[in-house]
């Protein structure tokens, strides 16, 4: 502010100077064009030869005097000095290019500075000089009353500017004082994560409306990140307590301890904690932006895959519906088997009668890209809920969530791994497209009958479709 104000009063001053200067050139140029003027019309009386005595002029400020080669005046105005010419013989010699110069003004009676011009007259055989005298006082009261103007005005006008500069900048500037003043309270942990919004609708609004959505978006993050850990941190901590248990009682135990028991449950808990660390990785990677390293990427026929991966399950309840038509697509097979081992893991628990995987190639899908579907006969998953099961950790308070395996993180990779592949994923009814047959598979003999077959739920995965492969 204080900059501002020096470079203000710098400016005015340049300024008040330029225009004095200004002033004075004009009004100069002005004194010396009406000089002109009488000593040229004097000039071409003398030329006629009828010059009259006294010579006539307007103006008690205005003296005229004719002088010839030897300095001596010829005629003059009446107001003007007969006997001692403006000029003496030099300075007339110095002036004949229609310019002026000054006298002082007691010299011809008058109060202040005098501007004098010479005009050459007269045959060449008989050169004479026309010389007109104007008084400059108005000019020099005119130039005195602008500068006192000036040294007085800018001082007040320099004043009145900083004023207003200081409340229209302090207006101005409230606002982000605000702003700041709210962000160093939300930093100290003094008030909700929210900064003030001005009321007018100008930058400054839209400034802290922006802020105050990139302070909701990183609590989100804030709070989405405390939940993953403690959920995090709850997952860990059953498979470990569970494994320090056995443990004790081994030890407690001593020599009655069934060590090959004991040494299949480790195993079981620390392959159930491995799979949950690697989803864990994986899914952190996936919200830092950590690339990941690059794997062999090509064609799949999605088909092969699908069987491939259904041979690990019993069937039923799994079964694969055939398709006579290749399905190609571009990815990692690994990526690839983790999406469909992950639905078919969901599906299998929460299975009432069968799981069906198929395959719609994109003639008859959507163009471009080819459909995977896994449908279950179990007791599916409200509207409501089905974009909410995509998040981590997410259980339901339903019968499909009541089971004691997983860790609610296969949908969330799902999700995270087919966008990488650039595909989609959606959950929807199992009667969604008329849907494959549900009905419950033949009891064994001699087995309880099975449970009626729920609303169940179909998951469709669409994948880009690529050409085949040249043999």
């Amino acid at each position: 502010m204080v900059i501002g104000v020096a470079g203000l009063a710098a400016g005015l001053a340049v300024g008040g100077v330029l225009l004095v200067v200004a002033l004075g050139y004009a009004l100069e140029r002005t004194v010396d064009t009406e000089a002109f003027k009488t000593a040229d019309a004097v000039a071409m009386l003398v030329t006629e030869n009828a010059l009259p005595n006294p010579l006539p002029v307007a103006g008690a400020e205005v003296r005229v005097q004719v002088v010839d080669a030897h300095s001596r005046i010829t005629a003059a105005s009446i107001n003007a000095d007969r006997l001692v010419p403006m000029l003496d013989r030099d300075k007339i010699a110095g002036i004949r290019d229609r310019s002026g110069t000054y006298i002082p003004g007691r010299q011809l009676g008058v109060t202040g500075p005098v501007r004098v011009v010479a005009v050459p007259a007269g045959p060449p055989g008989d050169p004479q000089t026309v010389l007109v005298a104007k008084s400059m006082s108005d000019v020099t009261h005119s130039l005195k009353l602008v500068r006192t103007v000036l040294t007085i005005g800018f001082p007040l006008l320099l004043v009145l500017l900083a004023v207003v500069a200081w409340r229209v900048i302090g207006a101005t500037l409230r606002p982000v004082e605000a702003l700041r003043a709210g962000a160093e309270e939300i930093t100290g942990g003094t008030r909700p994560g929210q900064l003030p919004v001005p009321a007018s609708r100008d930058e400054i609004h839209r400034l802290a409306v922006t802020l105050n959505g990139m302070l909701d978006r990183l609590e989100a993050a804030r709070l989405r990140q405390r939940a993953f850990v403690a959920d995090a941190a709850h997952e860990l901590r059953s498979p470990l307590a569970n494994m320090r248990t056995q443990l004790e009682v081994a030890q407690h135990l001593g020599g009655r301890t069934d060590w090959a028991a004991v040494a299949d449950d480790l195993l079981a808990d620390t392959n159930r904690l491995s799979r949950l660390v690697d989803d864990l990785l994986l899914l952190a990677r996936a919200d830092d932006g950590v690339p990941r390293p690059r794997r062999a990427s090509g064609p799949v026929e999605l088909v092969e895959l699908l069987s491939g991966v259904a041979q690990r399950y019993p069937s039923p309840p799994v079964r694969v519906t055939p398709t006579a038509v290749p399905a190609w697509t571009e990815g990692e097979p690994d990526a690839l088997s983790r999406v469909v081992a992950n639905l078919l893991d969901n599906a299998v628990r929460h299975a009432a009668g069968e799981v069906v995987l198929t395959v719609v190639a994109s003639e008859r899908a959507d163009p471009g890209f080819h459909l995977v579907t896994v449908t279950d006969d179990g007791p599916g998953i409200p509207e409501s809920d089905r974009e909410r099961v995509f998040d981590r950790f997410t259980r339901l308070d339903d019968a499909r969530t009541r089971d004691a395996g997983g860790a609610g993180l296969g949908l969330a990779i799902v999700r995270e791994l087919v966008r990488r592949l650039g595909g989609t994923v959606r959950l929807g009814p199992a009667d969604a497209d008329g849907g494959p047959d549900h009905a419950a598979p033949r009891p064994r003999p001699g087995a309880a009958p099975a449970p009626a077959s729920g609303p169940g739920l179909r998951v469709e995965v669409r994948l880009p479709a690529v050409r085949p492969p040249a043999v």
